[in-house]
């Protein structure tokens, strides 16, 4: 397999972090667009056979796809320039606002409130399009609903992740899919040692973070922690990191719940990975570091896990995603995820946005122009910004 400089995969990246707005789903038509029709640095069967890989995994699909792509067109260097690229923009964006909004009145900004509302719109619309390809029958269906009623009953990440494991373990009894066809197998030339310790180092950090943060008592290492283990155990990526993190930073009283909302609709307006809302809630921590370092910080803990699992998995990757039993936990884990989600909708999004019959009408509205008129996500961005400040200003 012939490298490429990772200046090359760099360059490409970035253009992609400046212009792929929509999503995941959206950046992984980019990104089959970009490099399986018009560069051809992979066939259609091997970026078929990596999209699975990192459906699979925890953490941000699309981040980890590019990581991928990066990795087998030049090596490690070029895993991290893929990583570098495609985060760079949105991370900026997102920490520059962070040090605007911590300026800023919360419960005066007419537009701020245009936000939240925002978020109840972007995650309506996320549940209905994940139930929709992930339950699509009544097992499914009926096991997110479970999972919801799990995760609202017991709040916080340890409902989230007993509401997955129930989902791994009612997997196991759903039918059995056939086998994917062979396709092109992915040739990642990594050394097993070196995706071993990947793997290894992942589990340690998983392990260690937390008592080496309580010895020590550093807040630098306690807020690694909890952004390194949201994004080491998210399934789902995307939208669904949001409950995750909303316990990881709200619960104990590290950001302000109006703030977390503001930031997280402001996600949805810029291009890039959703997952750099870490880095502006690194920013308005109460704790110290915040700010830019706080950021950088927090942007770092929660992709760190993904490079490591991409390192790790993808060199197996090709065996294991032909065995019937992983594909159907994998399956029951997905609809578990739905009904995070659908918890999450609940609350805090919609309990900490909806307050009166006006909200709820800019809510409707602004869910039709994702769904129905399939407005640009930054237009409909600025149309609740709008709807939020002339709301506030004719006192409805």
């Amino acid at each position: 397999m012939t490298r490429h400089p990772a200046i090359e995969v760099l360059a490409v990246f970035f253009r992609l972090g400046l212009t792929s707005f929509g999503g995941p789903i959206a950046h992984l038509g980019y990104f089959r667009e970009e490099f399986v029709v018009r560069r051809r640095w992979l066939t259609e069967a091997a970026y078929a056979d990596l999209v699975a890989l990192c459906q699979f995994l925890p953490g941000p699909a699309s981040s980890q796809v590019g990581m991928g792509i990066g990795l087998l067109r030049a090596g490690l260097p070029g895993a991290g320039a893929a990583w570098l690229g495609f985060t760079l923009p949105s991370a900026v964006i997102m920490i520059l606002f962070a040090l605007l909004v911590t300026d800023l009145d919360p419960g005066s900004a007419g537009w701020l409130r245009g936000l939240k509302i925002m978020a109840v719109a972007v995650v309506a619309q996320a549940v209905q399009g994940m139930a929709r390809s992930l339950c699509p029958d009544r097992r499914r269906a009926t096991l997110a609903a479970a999972a919801a009623v799990l995760a609202l009953l017991a709040p916080g990440s340890g409902g989230q992740l007993a509401a997955i494991a129930l989902g791994g373990a009612v997997g196991l009894f759903l039918p059995r899919e056939a086998p994917a066809g062979q396709g092109e197998m992915l040739l990642v030339r990594a050394p097993a040692g070196l995706a071993a310790g990947a793997l290894l180092l992942c589990a340690l950090l998983l392990a260690g973070l937390p008592l080496l943060a309580e010895s020590t008592g550093s807040t630098s290492l306690a807020i690694f922690d909890r952004f390194y283990r949201t994004g080491a155990l998210v399934f789902g990526g995307g939208h669904v990191v949001l409950p995750l993190l909303q316990g990881a930073v709200v619960a104990p009283g590290w950001v302000d719940p109006d703030r977390f909302l503001a930031g997280y609709a402001m996600a949805q307006a810029v291009p890039g990975p959703l997952f750099t809302f870490a880095g502006y809630l690194g920013a308005v921590l109460k704790p110290e570091p915040n700010g830019i370092a706080g950021g950088l910080l927090c942007l770092a803990a929660i992709f760190l896990s993904s490079f490591l699992l991409v390192l790790g998995t993808l060199p197996f990757w090709a065996a294991l995603r032909r065995r019937p039993l992983v594909r159907t936990v994998l399956a029951g884990i997905n609809a578990a995820v739905v009904g995070i989600l659908l918890a999450a909708l609940y609350d805090p999004v919609w309990v900490s946005s909806i307050h009166r019959p006006a909200d709820f009408a800019l809510a409707l509205l602004l869910f039709l122009l994702l769904t129905i008129w399939r407005l640009p996500v930054w237009l409909v961005v600025a149309a609740a910004a709008v709807g939020g400040m002339a709301f506030t200003t004719l006192g409805l």
